[in-house]
């Protein structure tokens, strides 16, 4: 009984739709709708590998850079010093977004911003870390495999 009594009390602290943790082939699908899936002659297993191994698939994460004090947003952790603004901190905001827009379970925003970071970018993927650590120059085909993209 006590349980059902807190809930709803949790509904109204607890933010709703502030993020989220896809699935491998969830994910999958979700970047190919949003036109990942071969952009600038990265194949979508690319996006997927990267997004694992930046931030779980989790559409909230965040990473605090010890190193230069920026911070890195979302599911492809998004840094704040070039391609977004978070609060007053120096920023370039490349993307032109809040950082905090980085972080809903609205990835179109993510993708969007993604997509202008391997324009921009002189090194395309290679600007994320974990892409050239974990991605580059890998059979990748089991983040994508059985996902039906």
């Amino acid at each position: 009984m006590k349980a059902l009594l807190l809930l709803p009390i949790l509904a109204c602290v607890l933010p709703i739709g502030q993020g989220m943790v896809y699935e491998r082939c969830q994910l999958a699908r979700k970047l190919n709708e949003l036109g990942l899936g071969g952009y600038c002659g990265y194949p979508l297993a690319n996006w997927v590998c990267m997004a694992q191994h930046e931030s779980s698939y989790n559409t909230a994460a965040t990473h605090y850079n010890d190193y230069d004090g920026s911070t890195d947003f979302g599911i492809f952790q998004i840094n704040s010093r070039y391609w977004c603004q978070y609060g007053s901190e120096q920023s370039s905001n490349i993307c032109g977004i809040q950082c905090t827009d980085l972080l809903t379970d609205n990835i179109a925003v993510d993708v969007a911003c993604a997509k202008t970071v391997v324009r921009e970018s002189a090194d395309g993927m290679g600007a994320w870390v974990a892409w050239r650590a974990y991605c580059q120059g890998r059979d990748l085909n089991q983040y994508i495999e059985g996902c039906g993209v």
